[in-house]
């Protein structure tokens, strides 16, 4: 990106009631040497006191604090667009609850402005607990159930996990992305809320010539809880329901579609049936509401994932 500076990477960390684990996330990016002003905090108006625990921590951190809850997206975007106009050569985007190990960024950095045209560049990440399992190493679009899967998710950490490799894409939990791409192909986009933000902006750099990477020898450590549950949970699933329908309106053919509706939409009775013996009925009838909603042209919102704005989650 012209005018940037080379050796500038801003840090963003987008929080709705992530509670202390900021501290952790926080911590972890001063350890990389990043000046306090270049990690932007954006608080989406949480209310568990998590943004005032942050500021009495570390004060001198770069703030944008708005009052009601953006999505991942457009806080990610607000915390870019900062970084940007400080000009900054990349922007590492950290979720509230994952961890960098130490040295991390100025290898990831290094291999991203090293040879080749790579535009976005992640670690491998692992869970927090229980130790020693991967939880991604990047994605892969598959088309089918849930439209993608994260590479080596629930396997034991080893050699083959370790290694550089060119992915569909990065998992915006723990993404390192050129400046000159998000100026080219665009930030985030906010309408996904949460959720498939990631996939689309991976995908946008690729379809414009730039190459996405894991640098799989660093490693990040994630609790995949998150502000939204995490895991198989109504919320969650429902969100991923309702993007995934927009995420194919943007990008795929009549072939994807179909392929979408026969491995997804028409396993659902059978994921719900199973899910009645297992507590997780409730987040397959979730994801058919989603799908539902976004054939409708209805979006995620912070109001359509509030607490008791549907009966299948509290």
């Amino acid at each position: 990106m012209s005018g940037a500076d080379p050796a500038r990477i801003v840090a963003v960390i987008a929080n709705w009631n992530g509670g202390a684990e900021n501290l952790e996330c926080i911590d972890s990016l001063l350890a990389q040497g990043l000046a306090p002003a270049d990690v932007v905090f954006v608080d989406n108006g949480s209310s568990d006191g998590s943004l005032e625990l942050v500021r009495a921590r570390h004060p001198g951190l770069s703030f944008v604090c708005n009052r009601e809850n953006l999505g991942f997206g457009e806080a990610s975007n607000q915390g870019a667009r900062l970084a940007l106009e400080r000009r900054a050569a990349a922007v590492y985007f950290a979720n509230n609850d994952a961890v960098l190990e130490p040295g991390g960024l100025a290898r990831l950095s290094a291999a991203l402005f090293g040879p080749g045209r790579v535009g976005i560049i992640g670690p491998r990440v692992l869970y927090k607990e229980p130790a020693g399992r991967v939880w991604c190493a990047g994605g892969q679009l598959t088309w089918r159930l849930n439209l993608s899967t994260l590479l080596g998710h629930r396997q034991p950490d080893g050699e083959r996990w370790r290694q550089r490799r060119a992915v569909d894409y990065v998992a915006g939990c723990a993404l390192l992305a050129r400046a000159e791409v998000l100026a080219e192909v665009g930030l985030f986009d906010a309408r996904y809320f949460a959720y498939m933000e990631d996939v689309d902006l991976c995908l946008r750099a690729r379809r414009a010539g730039w190459q996405v990477e894991i640098l799989g020898e660093v490693a990040a450590f994630h609790t995949s809880a998150g502000a939204t549950g995490g895991g198989y949970n109504p919320r969650r699933k429902y969100m991923m329901g309702v993007n995934s329908v927009w995420f194919l309106r943007e990008h795929a053919g009549l072939g994807r579609w179909l392929s979408f509706v026969a491995c997804d939409v028409l396993s659902l009775p059978f994921l719900w049936a199973g899910g009645l013996f297992v507590g997780r009925a409730n987040a397959a009838l979730a994801k058919a509401k989603g799908i539902g909603d976004g054939l409708r042209g209805r979006r995620v919102t912070a109001q359509s994932i509030a607490p008791g704005a549907s009966r299948l989650w509290r």
